[in-house]
């Protein structure tokens, strides 16, 4: 699965990595020890410190766990997975 995650991930970040007229920089994490995805967004404005994070997937009992995307088009579209290998956080959580 996590094989899926990391081209869409990257090629994502290359081509926004091509657009001069960004003033926070990129940063892709793959931690493929601990099944850990993050595309993040890291700057200053002004004196304040920036840390986005646009797209947050682990990956926990071989499921794609999707903690935060904010892809317009949505990672789960791009990753074209069954919805019984996906857990969304917000129904775990309005269930509880």
């Amino acid at each position: 699965m996590e094989t899926r995650i990391q081209p869409i991930l990257t090629e994502d970040h290359e081509w926004i990595s091509g657009s001069s007229n960004l003033a926070r920089a990129r940063c892709l994490v793959f931690d493929e020890t601990h099944d850990q995805y993050l595309w993040m967004f890291l700057g200053w404005e002004g004196k304040k410190k920036i840390r986005n994070i646009h797209v947050h997937i682990p990956i926990k009992n071989e499921k794609i766990d999707i903690e935060k995307d904010w892809k317009e088009e949505g990672i789960v579209n791009e990753l074209l997975l069954r919805r019984n290998f996906l857990i969304f956080l917000f129904h775990r959580l309005a269930l509880n």
